[in-house]
């Protein structure tokens, strides 16, 4: 599965947020170590509903909008 993640730059860190799984976030230093944290993330996330007999939500298709300059 795919899913879309949503990662900002705020003043001293990343935020990695994943708008199909509520909760699954991660937070880092470096752009590089908030896309690892929240793929580990995104695995335990699954793993735990997996294993509490939960569904798992599949991923919606997210698009990106450019604008003119």
């Amino acid at each position: 599965m795919t899913y879309a993640v949503i990662i900002e730059k705020g003043p001293s860190s990343y935020g990695a947020q994943v708008p199909d799984l509520p909760g699954c976030v991660a937070v880092a230093e470096t752009r590089d170590e908030v896309c690892r944290l929240i793929q580990e993330a995104i695995e335990l996330y699954v793993e735990e509903l997996k294993e509490g007999g939960l569904p798992v939500p599949q991923p919606q298709s997210y698009e990106l909008v450019e604008l003119p300059a």
